[in-house]
């Protein structure tokens, strides 16, 4: 039974209190129940709100209306979620006042948890309609209920007979740094539909079909703000052009009249549309309530089109698609706070099947199928559970150390790859340390072997100099022309470290001379284990640290290096370009860094833009480039074409200095590798030179639901050979499917570079079909009780 609650709000302020009455009916029918309440004054209510709200408006979202692939945030996600708690806890309370127990008390009597209830919030207030109601405790304790605005005046209007199938027009207005053909395809998707596209329309096209069409519903996919005092909203159609809704009054009007039932709205701060398009009369009206990110936008929209179309009522569809956005909560904070539906009182909420008559019927014929559903095997059940129980528990991240061992051992038994003769490396061994004794030094390179290494190297033309060694001091005051080639020689970049205290990680701050643009951070991603299997590109360092580069030391010598080599070829396109959706292109690399559950990596902090490490292994990784000594540079022992438009990475190997990281490869005495933190820059700046020269993919992973669908095909497998497989033949067909799923995982790897998923594919073959072999065998012992009983 569908219930109907009206909230009416009188006259009043936050300062003074508001008057409320309460009335609940059944749907269509006139309301078999009033009471009156108070809500008494809250003035600090609105200003809660107005600091969540500017929290959420300074965390930099790639929402609409703003596009940015990966924006610095000002303020921490942390620092809006707790305000949001503070908010929904102070409305709770106001709530819970004494002068509002009629109303609260009336509600739990007169509501059962299991009716779908329809709570109206009739109020003109804009400071009322900006609170999240949804997180009223009530309308939390009934699943099937759900909230809405209407304005305090309405009127019914006559509107023409329903067309055959459900008509939708579908704007897509200025998509400048935002992605509307999302929404398109899940528009296309629908069933039983017929939709006009209007893609960045002029505003005479879109009168036009407003005025000759009939249309059931009015989708709008663009940017759009509400500005001013009263809020008065704006939508963009095209690059060019904005309208209020005051400018599509008369349009709009005819449309209602024509039969238009539902406005949707998957835009930014859509408040102040909403309360004009109240003006107009039209019954049933979706948006968002603040700036909402590009996939917000787009996750809402294809929950809330999936239950809408399978016939939801419309205010559940809302309902379960606002909560299902809840998952994206870790990402894009209070995304279940921005849907919201705007309703006239005198009209009835539109469903699905009663725009589409040709539904109706298809409705039907589905449900006559579905009473004789064909029975699913035991078999294919319990394959179907071991496989959730499996992804389950690797979405926890607890199987994350056996697919790192099983990763780290498929690195080891790939084939030896060329050294890239395009980097050289300058180690500073021990024997170089000691020889600089009588000079003054203050880490593994003095002053003055510095200034004679940079002036060899100078006379050789290299590409691009990396200086691999912490100098947060400055060069000696006797050496003037060291620190002007460290000031102006635009080949060379030195390194430093970003410190952030509120997670205790200390920096380093970089050499003085060094001007911003040349400077790379050497910040280094570790795994619970301290092995380096992930490459940091960029981030955004916090207000405190000394080091401010954004870029890796790494992707600085390779911008350099491609830079470089794009200008040889008269290259237009810069090197590194972002897309709207987050990715990266590098060169001929297209990639998306790696986020908290990417492959065998669920639940990690995936800060800054990471991607996996791909090692180059020759004989060994630290054997992977061509390497020198200080000694050997000095002395003129290396020939000069080994320098020349190389990218030469000079570092301490001397052990003393301690600057060495375990690596997923193992010695001949099965113990993790450990190489200088030289060799590891240098392995980082050959892959994304590699990657962006098309000559060595980078690694890549599946979606989730790629490898959803991967791990449930060999649960299903094992499922299916234990149910139709006897021993010893099981046993062996089990072992064959080991091998198989084995082989396949080490060739995508080796011959792809994709990392997929062997560890949960292994357990849920081996859970499902040693759960059926079970069963089965269960079965089989007790028909052999059953006939020996009868004998």
């Amino acid at each position: 039974m569908s219930k109907l609650v009206i909230l009416k709000f009188g006259a009043g302020n936050f300062a003074q209190g508001f008057p409320v009455t309460l009335q609940i009916g059944r749907e269509n029918t006139r309301p078999s129940s009033e009471v009156i309440g108070e809500l008494p004054p809250a003035p600090d209510l609105p200003l809660i709100f107005d600091r969540w709200q500017a929290l959420y408006r300074s965390l930099g979202l790639h929402a609409r209306p703003i596009g940015l692939p990966k924006p610095a945030v000002s303020v921490s996600l942390e620092a809006c979620t707790q305000v949001a708690g503070e908010l929904r806890d102070r409305l709770n309370h106001w709530l819970q006042a004494e002068s509002f127990r009629p109303i609260r008390e009336q509600w739990l009597e007169k509501l059962q948890p299991a009716e779908t209830i329809r709570v109206i919030l009739q109020t003109s207030d804009l400071q009322i309609q900006k609170l999240p109601w949804h997180l009223w405790d009530l309308i939390e304790r009934y699943p099937n209920a759900e909230f809405a605005f209407s304005t305090a005046t309405y009127e019914q209007v006559h509107t023409a007979a329903s067309t055959p199938s459900v008509k939708i027009l579908a704007i897509l207005g200025d998509s400048t740094g935002i992605d509307t053909q999302t929404d398109r395809a899940l528009l296309e998707k629908l069933p039983d539909a017929t939709i006009n596209f209007l893609v960045e329309p002029a505003r005479r096209d879109l009168t036009d079909q407003l005025w000759e069409q009939n249309w059931d519903i009015l989708f709008f996919a663009g940017h759009s703000v509400s500005l001013g005092t009263s809020e008065t909203g704006r939508i963009y159609i095209n690059p060019t052009e904005s309208l209020t809704i005051d400018e599509l009054k008369y349009a709009l009007r005819k449309a209602v009249t024509r039969g238009l039932k539902l406005a949707i709205f998957n835009s930014c701060d859509g408040l102040g549309l909403a309360r004009k398009f109240a003006d107009l009369q039209i019954p049933q009206m979706i948006v968002m309530r603040e700036p909402v990110p590009d996939r917000v936008a787009q996750e809402f929209l294809k929950y809330f089109l999936e239950a809408f179309a399978r016939s939801e009522p419309l205010y559940l569809a809302v309902r379960e698609a606002r909560e299902r956005l809840q998952g994206l909560e870790g990402e894009f904070p209070c995304a279940t706070w921005l849907p919201v539906i705007y309703q006239n009182l005198a009209e009835t909420p539109m469903t699905w099947l009663s725009s589409n008559p040709g539904a109706r019927t298809t409705a039907r014929i589905s449900h006559a199928r579905s009473a004789v559903r064909p029975q699913v095997t035991s078999a294919v059940l319990i394959s179907i559970a071991i496989a959730l129980l499996i992804l389950g528990i690797r979405y926890l991240g607890l199987l994350q150390p056996l697919e790192l061992q099983a990763f780290d051992q498929f690195l080891q038994l790939r084939p030896e790859e060329k050294p890239d003769t395009r980097l050289l490396v300058v180690t500073i061994t021990e024997e170089d340390v000691q020889a600089q004794a009588q000079e003054t030094r203050r880490g593994s390179l003095s002053d003055q072997s510095l200034a004679k290494l940079l002036e060899k190297l100078a006379s050789y033309q290299p590409q691009v100099i990396g200086l691999d060694i912490y100098r947060d001091y400055p060069v000696e005051k006797s050496l003037p022309m060291l620190a002007a080639k460290m000031r102006h020689n635009d080949r060379l970049v030195t390194i430093c470290k970003v410190s952030d205290p509120q997670v205790g990680r200390m920096g380093v701050a970089p050499p003085p001379e060094t001007p911003p643009d040349r400077l790379g951070f050497s910040d280094l991603v570790l795994d619970t284990d301290s092995v380096v299997r992930r490459q940091l590109l960029a981030l955004t360092p916090p207000p405190s640290s000394a080091c401010t580069a954004a870029y890796a030391f790494s992707m600085q010598l390779a911008l350099r290096y491609l830079a470089a080599q794009s200008a040889t070829q008269n290259a237009d396109q810069p090197v590194l370009q972002f897309s709207p959706d987050g990715s990266w292109q590098l060169g001929k690399a297209h990639f998306q860094p790696i986020e908290a559950h990417t492959g065998g990596y669920q639940g990690i902090d995936a800060w800054g833009h990471q991607i996996l490490l791909n090692y180059r292994s020759y004989r060994s990784p630290k054997e992977s480039f061509p390497q020198v000594t200080l000694k050997q540079i000095l002395a003129n022992q290396v020939d000069a074409t080994v320098i020349r438009n190389r990218v030469v990475i000079i570092g301490t190997t001397a052990e003393s200095f301690q600057d060495y990281s375990l690596i997923p490869y193992k010695t001949n005495q099965n113990m993790i590798q450990k190489i200088p933190g030289v060799i590891l820059q240098a392995q980082m700046t050959s892959q994304l030179m590699s990657a962006a020269l098309g000559e060595r993919s980078l690694l890549w992973t599946w979606l989730l639901w790629q490898e959803s669908l991967w791990v449930m095909i060999w649960s299903m497998t094992g499922g299916l050979l234990a149910q139709f497989v006897r021993l010893p033949a099981w046993g062996i067909a089990l072992g064959g499917a080991i091998v198989i799923l084995y082989s396949i995982c080490f060739i995508v790897l080796v011959q792809g570079s994709g990392w997929i998923p062997m560890v949960p594919a292994v357990l849920a073959l081996l859970g499902s079909s040693g759960t059926v072999y079970v069963k089965t065998l269960a079965q089989f012992q007790s028909l052999k009780r059953v006939s020996r009983s009868a004998l």
